[in-house]
């Protein structure tokens, strides 16, 4: 009779250990990781006689935030707007410009621009604003302005002009 009680009692036992590693086998499922989304221009104008202080971030899927001393919208910009960007910020040739267009000393009440793109930054004074850059600077700024007609303020999603 222990003969035959052996063979069982190792069948059983082989019967829960590869019940239990059926169990063991299981992994982590695995997680979708998006990358989150890179910033394509951050804008910053700064003084004036009303000491003016706007930030302006631009993403690359299109979102973009503007902040003021007070609140921050979010605004979405289409495919249109962005190629735009992309094509002014080419024409001015921002990788050839300089890091710093300062005003003359004595300069007052003047607004002081600071634009990053594509890892290089550029600030200037709005009496030293190279030509080839204004139409970037007016964009920007048109840009800022119609988050400005807003009427909801971060964290809003979704707002279109």
């Amino acid at each position: 009779m222990r003969i035959k009680f052996l063979p069982i009692l190792l069948v059983f036992i082989l019967v829960l250990v590869l019940a239990g590693a059926g169990c063991l086998g299981t992994g982590i499922l695995p997680v979708n990781k998006t990358e989150p989304p890179a910033v394509f221009v951050d804008y910053h104008r700064t003084g004036g006689i009303a000491g003016v202080s706007d930030r302006l971030v631009i993403f690359d899927n299109g979102v973009a935030v503007v902040s003021g001393p007070s609140a921050s919208t979010e605004v979405a910009l289409n495919s249109t707007d962005m190629a735009l960007l992309s094509v002014l910020f080419n024409e001015s040739q921002f990788s050839q410009l300089q890091t710093n267009y300062s005003a003359p000393r004595n300069s007052a009440d003047l607004m002081t621009y600071t634009i990053s793109y594509h890892g290089k930054t550029v600030t200037a004074a709005e009496t030293t604003i190279p030509p080839s850059l204004k139409t970037v600077v007016d964009e920007l700024d048109r840009i800022v302005q119609s988050a400005g007609t807003q009427k909801s303020t971060y964290p809003t999603l979704g707002i279109t002009r």
